[in-house]
């Protein structure tokens, strides 16, 4: 998402469309959505960017022994963690860039585009 986007949008849509309230469980077997795998891995988000349709989820996993967080903004995020995962469905089309915020000037950053 661009920055006079986000500006345009506020922290609570960006939010909204990341759905960060429902666990990713929560849902049951009724959703015919899918989930992508991120793996957080040498200081690197693997893959980069990530295309997905509305209503599918996103699981980023941990795989480097250094703390990583996923930042979409000051309100949607991870918890900063060693090891685990992180779990997010994407109910609106557009893109949404996040980062590290430990390690984004090394270049840990990402993008999934929603269709």
């Amino acid at each position: 998402m661009n920055r006079n986007r986000a500006r345009a949008l506020g922290g609570s849509a960006v939010a909204a469309a990341l759905a960060i309230a429902i666990p990713a469980g929560a849902l049951g077997s009724a959703s015919a959505s899918s989930t992508h795998t991120v793996t957080l891995h040498e200081i690197r988000f693997h893959p980069a960017t990530l295309k997905i349709h509305r209503g599918d989820k996103v699981a980023w996993v941990w795989k480097d022994e250094v703390e990583h967080n996923v930042t979409f903004s000051s309100k949607t995020h991870s918890p900063t963690q060693e090891k685990g995962t992180y779990t997010l469905r994407f109910t609106r089309a557009g893109t949404f860039n996040y980062k590290c915020t430990i390690h984004f000037r090394e270049g840990m950053v990402g993008k999934i585009i929603v269709h």
